[in-house]
């Protein structure tokens, strides 16, 4: 399969809890930027909730039709060398026009996608993949990636039921964390990886690189055995 080598990149406080509003205020946050740039992932995939908080417009899509495509499928809107990937299941969120983006959107849905929906995409010149029959198919999202759009290495940089789902699918090349020096503890807060089932056995990492911050931030890579 030629798929994009895979990070997973990630903010966390010292008790692993991803809360964007809770990590912003903890000491690393710079780094976690300027480490995001050295992996050289000019290419980076957000789940729909972190993109609804970061990234996209307020509001939902509301189709017309009840018409819906029930094949896979994609259109590419734009051409660049670094994309910011989307996964958005039903096809949800909102967005602004990506005519003059240095770095345009591309959205990953099922095949239950509205094609009102799609509709919507191409009028903002927005790039898209449909995959899975009723979930997305992320084994073929990640190879449409790689062969129609030429993205050779990716972050997945939130939230954590995304970054467990391409983990448990066998997607994740690589863990790059940055822990801030702080702990969050309250009751829950999204975690690094959630959403696995109870019968899932732990995953094995390997430890390839450490390095530690004047302002108390530690940054971890582990290769995914």
């Amino acid at each position: 399969m030629k798929r994009p080598y895979i990070i997973c990149h990630m903010m966390t406080s010292v008790d692993g809890r991803i809360d964007c509003d809770m990590t912003a205020q903890l000491q690393g946050v710079k780094e976690y930027y300027s480490t995001l740039e050295s992996l050289d992932t000019q290419t980076t995939l957000s789940g729909r909730v972190t993109a609804q908080l970061e990234l996209a417009n307020s509001g939902k899509f509301e189709p017309k039709t009840q018409t819906y495509l029930n094949k896979e499928s994609f259109t590419q809107n734009t051409i660049s060398d670094s994309y910011d990937v989307i996964v958005d299941t039903k096809g949800t969120l909102l967005w602004d026009d990506d005519s003059t983006y240095n770095k345009p959107h591309i959205i990953i849905t099922s095949e239950q996608v509205n094609l009102d929906y799609l509709d919507y995409l191409n009028s903002k010149h927005i790039s898209w993949v449909a995959t899975g029959k009723k979930e997305i198919n992320l084994t073929r999202a990640v190879e449409i990636l790689s062969e129609q759009f030429k993205v050779s290495r990716m972050a997945i940089v939130g939230g954590g039921h995304i970054d467990g789902s391409f983990l448990d699918a066998g997607l994740t090349d690589e863990i790059s964390i940055l822990i801030g020096s702080g702990v969050d503890g309250r009751n829950g807060m999204p975690a690094v990886f959630d959403g696995r089932p109870e019968t899932r056995k732990p995953i094995p990492l390997k430890l390839e690189n450490v390095k530690s911050f004047e302002d108390g931030a530690v940054w971890l890579r582990y290769s995914v055995k």
